[in-house]
């Protein structure tokens, strides 16, 4: 199924022409539970990987045992806790069985897992041009990979992510099943398989990234918008209704929240970065502007439900963008979370 994100509020470059200039098109991937295969975008999904080919690990965590979690056990604790929260009148002590709470408590309790070698890192995405015709890539590729480490870096407190461009027909001979961690550092960065169903959206820049002049004029416009003496109004936010969508997309503007832009150039050659993907644990939370028409019945738990697909989480609940150097594919990425 398609997902239709709904038409935003207003069209805020008829109050504001300045912003019709900086308009850019962002590429929403509405991730959904799903059973993806090699041949198909995903994320969490299993990955189109030739067979010759190493599979990446982690040179910071190579070590005999590693202090987390058995991402089986995770998995497995997930299902019986969605399967538990649909019982009908479940809710306490009564949630689980003795024998599920024993699985879900071993799967949330960290402890030292012996790891044979350095850490495989972890399927996050896998993007075919063939799904999502506007994907930025070099020429002569036509698949974007991304993988990721289960365990924070100290450098940003993120997972460190690798990135993999290809072409899909030169891969004949695909790896039958790659390696799994045996520990991960946090169940925040396993994700759930889910299929993507692409849809292409018009974005702004945040208020951080605008003219100091342009924001103040549009935060004035705000409060006439949304007087505070009027209960029950709808409140119309351009941060949140108008400029930068939530959830996992390519390309559009970087969603900046708890920090002010700061400057970020190609740690290999010094030239500008461009927004490629952004990874979001939630598609919409409290402020449901963004939420899908095809998902606007949904009234179970936020958090079991298709915003929350994933179950990835960033940080308290941000998001990690992953930008690539404006002159070359070939240069290492710039990660920032926001």
């Amino acid at each position: 199924m398609s997902r239709t994100t709904p038409p935003r509020p207003l069209d805020v470059t008829a109050s504001f022409p300045e912003l019709a200039p900086l308009a850019r098109s962002a590429v929403r991937l509405h991730p959904r539970p799903g059973a993806p295969t090699v041949a198909d975008s995903s994320i969490g999904g299993p990955l189109l990987w030739p067979a010759d080919e190493p599979w990446p690990t982690c040179a910071d965590h190579d070590a005999p045992t590693h202090y987390g979690l058995a991402p089986g056990d995770v998995r497995l604790g997930r299902r019986i806790l969605a399967d538990a929260w649909t019982r009908p009148g479940a809710e306490g002590a009564d949630l689980l069985t003795p024998e599920e709470r024993e699985i879900v408590d071993r799967a949330a309790s960290e402890t030292d897992i012996p790891q044979d070698g350095p850490v495989p890192l972890i399927p996050v995405a896998q993007l075919y041009a063939a799904d999502i015709p506007s994907l930025p890539r070099p020429a002569g590729t036509d698949l974007l990979q991304v993988l990721w480490c289960p365990f924070d870096h100290d450098e940003d407190y993120l997972p460190a992510a690798a990135l993999y461009w290809r072409a899909s027909a030169d891969i004949t001979d695909p790896l039958p099943a790659p390696p799994e961690p045996s520990v991960i550092g946090t169940d925040d960065y396993l994700p759930e398989p889910c299929l993507l169903h692409p849809e292409t959206v018009t974005e702004y820049p945040a208020p951080h990234e605008l003219p100091e002049e342009l924001a103040d004029r549009i935060h004035g416009w705000e409060a006439e918008q949304n007087p505070d003496d009027e209960d029950g109004i709808e409140v119309v936010d351009y941060q949140y209704d108008l400029s930068v969508a939530p959830g996992c997309k390519l390309g559009g503007y970087g969603p900046w929240s708890f920090s002010d832009p700061f400057p970020m150039s190609c740690p290999e050659c010094g030239s500008d970065v461009r927004p490629l993907l952004t990874v979001d644990g939630a598609e919409w939370d409290g402020n449901k502007s963004w939420r899908p028409l095809e998902d606007a019945d949904y009234d179970g738990l936020h958090f079991l439900g298709p915003a929350c697909s994933t179950r990835l989480t960033i940080g308290r609940s941000y998001n990690m963008q992953l930008y690539v150097c404006v002159a070359s594919y070939d240069h290492p990425h710039v990660q920032n979370m926001q």
